[in-house]
């Protein structure tokens, strides 16, 4: 049985921007061989969006209301959605 992929859609609000949130974001991915992209939003908010097996997203989720030393997460709002 195959297992279900995803595609998931984070905006993360807080002291998420010049705290190497990017780079953590994009290492915690290739550990679960996730794909996607991340960005700086002009507003200081980080957008990701990931695809991958559903579980792995998860993953990545509770990664993103970690986040790395140095960040404050207020905030991950999360919409999930097909893959493409």
């Amino acid at each position: 049985m195959e297992a279900t992929r995803g595609r998931l859609t984070a905006l993360i609000k807080g002291r998420v921007q010049q705290v190497g949130f990017r780079a953590y974001v994009m290492q915690q991915a290739a550990l679960l061989k996730l794909v996607g992209h991340v960005c700086n939003l002009e507003d200081g908010s980080v957008e990701v969006i990931a695809e991958g097996q559903q579980l792995s997203l998860e993953h990545l989720v509770a990664a993103l209301r970690g986040g790395p030393p140095g960040a404050a997460v207020a905030s991950v709002d999360v919409n999930w959605g097909a893959p493409r």
